[in-house]
């Protein structure tokens, strides 16, 4: 993401990465580490995202987003209630009342977080993105304060009647995230870039 950030033009075109990592919990730029409650010997990563600390793992869907937002116009208040939106919108579709929440972003139902969101920006340019809980272990979430809220419960679509494997997530939430932000989607390969 950095590399190509870095590297990308005013005709680079914009992508979405989709993709489940290891077990690891992040720790955003402003992150603090007393909301690492007990990582154990799941790793602590130091990223440079917004936000605070959160956890990563099989069964959640990441989706990076790499976007230009000179080219887009607008600011990224905008893209992040999109992105927002997306997973609102995607939620909706299975009879499932979702919301934001104002100076905290990501999605919540019932109080419940089940995407979050933290991006970067440089030279007008996101990487980093959104996570949604799909069908993974949110036993991990008990070992920090999610986003650096204690006591803030998260839940997954499996847990909300939702049957989905990853790569269905995967779809639904592109198709989603590319409509609210104004894309088409084309293949891509299945191998990230060097």
């Amino acid at each position: 993401m950095q590399a190509l950030t870095e590297r990308r033009g005013p005709d680079t075109t914009d992508e979405l990465w989709l993709l489940e990592h290891p077990p690891v919990f992040t720790l955003g730029q402003a992150g603090k580490r007393e909301h690492l409650l007990n990582p154990g010997d799941i790793p602590v990563i130091p990223v440079d995202r917004g936000g605070q600390v959160t956890y990563h793992g099989p069964g959640q869907l990441v989706a990076y987003l790499l976007l230009d937002l000179h080219r887009r116009g607008g600011g990224i208040k905008g893209v992040i209630r999109e992105i927002e939106q997306a997973v609102i919108d995607l939620l909706a579709e299975y009879g499932i009342k979702a919301e934001r929440r104002d100076k905290a972003p990501g999605v919540y139902v019932e109080g419940r977080k089940i995407a979050a969101l933290g991006l970067r920006v440089r030279r007008g340019r996101t990487y980093h993105g959104l996570s949604l809980n799909v069908d993974g272990d949110l036993a991990p979430f008990g070992r920090i304060n999610p986003c650096g809220y204690p006591g803030l419960e998260v839940t997954r679509l499996a847990d909300l009647g939702v049957a989905l494997d990853l790569a269905a997530a995967g779809e639904a939430l592109a198709a989603h995230l590319a409509s609210r932000l104004g894309y088409t989607m084309a293949p891509a390969p299945n191998e990230l870039p060097e």
